[in-house]
């Protein structure tokens, strides 16, 4: 049974958040929770948020089935190029510069190891 979470327009640059998710797919829910508990880049906020989000997500459609978080893992971590926001500054001369400031996309889906048994009735 699979989960997503979906963070949209966040202000941070792609490339930045791409170089976290390429490291925490494929990895276990505590594991990947370890791993960016390490980064020192301000993009690992958002990108946990996101995974506890997807986590909460499974938890809430299985309903009351228990399932514990290492049996779980980050079976697919992408994210997107959202618009840019774009800003003027005095340049040179007097004439405008144009500032472009990046937002992003960040899907994050969960998986779990085995099949999860729903009670019936469910």
């Amino acid at each position: 049974m699979m989960a997503r979470a979906v963070k949209r327009y966040e202000r941070a640059s792609p490339l930045k958040v791409r170089k976290i998710l390429r490291e925490i797919k494929g990895k276990a829910v505590p594991e990947a929770r370890a791993i960016l508990s390490l980064y020192h880049s301000r993009t690992k906020i958002p990108v946990l948020k996101t995974l506890n989000s997807a986590v909460a997500n499974l938890k809430n459609l299985v309903g009351s089935v228990r399932i514990e978080d290492k049996n779980l893992y980050v079976k697919e971590a992408v994210v997107n190029e959202g618009p840019r926001y774009k800003r003027l500054r005095p340049g040179f001369r007097g004439s405008p510069a144009i500032i472009k400031r990046p937002t992003c996309h960040i899907k994050i889906v969960i998986d779990s190891y085995k099949p999860i048994q729903l009670k019936k009735g469910e």
